[in-house]
């Protein structure tokens, strides 16, 4: 079982920052690779940008150059460091740990709101 709890959410004006964090708990962190999705309202949770156990980073075309996903095995915990945030960007937020095999699962954090507005 692994537990993931984000944080960092908030209201920003365009053009602006924030940082996402998503801690998680009880099991082996560093064999999961790890994911963060948004959802817009009315609309379908889409993947923003994945790490590996490796540290391999994959973004999707809307956020490359403005997002960047890492890691800290150590504080086993996974960052979005978002800028330039545009409006666009407005979602909620989720992390999610998915391990090298089904037998490791697959899991979800609760989400956190990112609001991007003048």
């Amino acid at each position: 079982q692994v537990q993931l709890v984000e944080s960092g959410g908030g209201l920003v004006q365009p053009g602006g920052s924030l940082r996402l964090s998503c801690a998680a708990s009880g099991s082996i962190f560093s064999i999961y690779t790890m994911v963060w999705y948004r959802q817009a309202p009315g609309k379908q949770r889409k993947l923003v940008a994945a790490i590996t156990s490796g540290g391999t980073t994959d973004y999707t075309d809307s956020v490359k150059g403005r997002f960047t996903i890492s890691r800290d095995n150590a504080k086993n915990t996974v960052y979005l460091q978002m800028n330039s945030l545009e409006p666009e960007d407005t979602a909620v937020y989720y992390c999610n740990a998915m391990g090298p095999t089904t037998a490791w699962g697959d899991y979800w954090g609760q989400g956190t709101q990112v609001t991007v507005s003048s």
